[in-house]
């Protein structure tokens, strides 16, 4: 039986998710952080968190409020198998935008 799972490119939004995180991989993002950087609307940046999070790609962890009355947070952060992929989904071609390739160039 042949996989239906489809082996193309991500998407420009992807990317930039890709390049941030890769900034920073180690470390837990909000995602009202991601969307700051990388200037996605929620409706476009948390369907790829969780596309990745589903794929094994990103880690995710729920924060406690500081103060009472405020909701817990999300936090999430590449995985081993995920840094491997945004490393080899950021190799582009020159072309790449310059927005893209920024947060990974300050990064090494």
């Amino acid at each position: 039986m042949k996989s239906t799972k489809r082996n193309r490119r991500p998407s420009e939004q992807a990317l930039q998710v890709a390049a941030c995180l890769l900034a920073d991989p180690d470390g837990w993002h909000y995602g009202y952080s991601l969307s700051q950087r990388t200037g996605l609307p929620s409706g476009t940046l948390y369907p790829i968190l969780m596309r990745l999070a589903g794929n094994g790609l990103m880690e995710t962890r729920w924060e406690d409020p500081e103060r009472a009355g405020r909701p817990p947070r999300h936090l999430y952060r590449l995985s081993g198998r995920g840094a491997k992929w945004a490393r080899e989904a950021m190799k582009a071609p020159a072309s790449l935008a310059p927005a893209l390739r920024a947060p990974l160039e300050s990064a090494r």
